[in-house]
């Protein structure tokens, strides 16, 4: 990714997205849940969910322009603000594929106010953190600052997206970094293989694409490219300002009337259609026998953010868990597969994914395997996936339960993930779901539901596979 200085890093565009119903039907179908458990059961359920509801509130305000303003105040001395941009390399064609994340690297290469020394300088002086990053649907522009430096982060960000000054030199000078962080991606084989899957599952279509883009288009991207790109998709109601520590909402509203009020309105024009995106059950293999390892993915086709199975596809998603050699526990993990995978010594490692988009997604597992127990690893994996379809317990699906609700809840420590969570979800449900809501969400899922949703997702489904590595079958 693009760095400003020392501290500009790079951050995982990965996220999960989550969905929810109205927030009073879910909360009272959890506290009815509850008095089935007996008296005990729900004073501690009644204490959890005081102790849930003192989570500050999200307030969001929409502005003429569009932009949408949300944040959290958590009274921190520290806070996280950010540009949350509905735009990615989805919205590219193969001519321009790439240039959301040139752009990305652009931003911090100057601007009409500030050259890139000056804004290192400034960033340095301020002890605060500016990054971005780029994913198939969003691009993010964010700075972690103390709370007192709010109005310049905010200053900051808004000088980087509308005052970049693109010039021809920083250009040229970007196509090697580019480059280069192109061949460090090369050698992460589980980049590699997530690129082949969505190229082969989504073959002649947007998501299909890479974010980096062909080296080809990297060498051929121009400056018109980039202001046409910004001139398309910068606009108020495709942006979120979103922000998570201490922060006051209204002061935040303020500064973001003063510095984005006029100029997003100037951006005039239609916003582009979200490109279609149609899956296909395929294959792709790039074998390499001087690898020692095969890395491959299977997955299915799953669902958009937005679709009411989204919570039970990652319920079963959690199910299915991950494991390394490195785990002890042996026979006694919980996860089926960990177990039959662990005993019979079939990979080195699996994880199970379940990425979504807005209005499709891609759910399966990503394993790492010696070559002589390929065949025996994908043929314990279409079995427990067909377990989930048949025979999956109410006991496994409680502790799938927990462990998602757990892992969310710790997903958000800090003012950054809070922050991300904002962003993203406001960008996904124009909403901050609320904790309880989602919890309820969660809990509304059994074993009934979970047999229902994989027998219509996985069931005589035809998958996507790619593979990287040495390998001895047909997969």
């Amino acid at each position: 990714m693009a760095a400003a200085a020392a501290r500009v890093v790079l951050s995982s565009a990965a996220r999960r997205r989550l969905w929810g119903f109205s927030e009073s039907l879910l909360i009272r179908g959890a506290a009815g849940r509850s008095l089935y458990f007996g008296e005990n059961r729900l004073r501690s359920t009644q204490a959890a969910t005081q102790v849930v509801l003192n989570v500050p509130e999200t307030r969001v305000t929409c502005l003429e322009s569009g932009l949408r303003v949300a944040s959290e105040d958590s009274g921190l001395s520290t806070c996280t603000v950010g540009l949350w941009i509905d735009a990615g390399s989805r919205y590219e064609n193969e001519k321009n594929n790439g240039t959301a994340h040139f752009l990305e690297h652009m931003a911090f290469k100057g601007t009409k106010k500030r050259s890139q020394l000056d804004l290192e300088l400034e960033i340095e002086n301020m002890g605060a953190h500016l990054n971005a990053y780029t994913s198939r649907e969003q691009t993010v522009y964010y700075a972690k600052a103390f709370s007192k430096d709010l109005p310049r982060a905010v200053e900051i960000l808004a000088d980087i997206i509308q005052n970049s000054t693109l010039g021809e030199a920083e250009i040229e000078r970007e196509r090697g970094v580019i480059l280069r962080e192109m061949q460090e991606v090369e050698t992460n084989l589980q980049e590699v293989v997530f690129d082949y899957l969505h190229a082969t599952a989504y073959q002649n279509t947007a998501l299909g694409r890479t974010i980096l883009g062909p080296t080809e288009n990297i060498k051929s991207i121009s400056r018109k490219d980039l202001v046409d790109y910004i001139t398309t998709h910068y606009k108020g109601p495709r942006i979120v300002l979103a922000a998570a520590g201490g922060v006051s909402h209204d002061e935040l509203l303020d500064l973001a009337k003063f510095h984005f009020g006029d100029s997003l309105c100037t951006h005039k024009g239609e916003i582009p259609a979200l490109p279609p995106c149609k899956f296909t059950g395929s294959e792709i293999r790039v074998r390499d026998d001087k690898m020692p390892l095969a890395h491959l993915a299977i997955a299915v086709e799953a669902v958009g953010w937005a679709h009411p199975d989204t919570i039970c596809l990652m319920v079963a998603n959690t199910l299915i868990g991950n494991w390394d050699r490195s785990f002890g526990g042996g026979m006694n993990l919980s996860s089926k597969l960990a177990q039959l995978t662990c005993h019979g010594n079939l990979c080195h490692s699996f994880q199970s994914f379940n990425t979504s988009y807005t209005d499709t997604g891609l759910w399966g597992l990503y394993m790492v395997c010696e070559s002589s127990t390929v065949a025996d690893m994908l043929h314990v994996v279409q079995k427990e996936w067909m377990r989930l379809c048949t025979s999956v317990t109410e006991s496994e699906v409680a502790r799938a339960r927990n462990l998602l609700k757990t892992n969310m809840l710790l997903q958000l420590d800090g003012s950054t993930p809070i922050c991300e969570d904002i962003g993203r979800q406001m960008l996904c449900y124009n909403r901050r779901i609320p904790i309880p809501e989602l919890e309820a969400r969660i809990d509304a899922v059994n074993a009934e539901t979970i047999r229902e949703v994989c027998t219509k997702y996985i069931y005589n489904r035809s998958p996507a596979i790619a593979a990287v590595g040495f390998f001895l079958l047909r997969i």
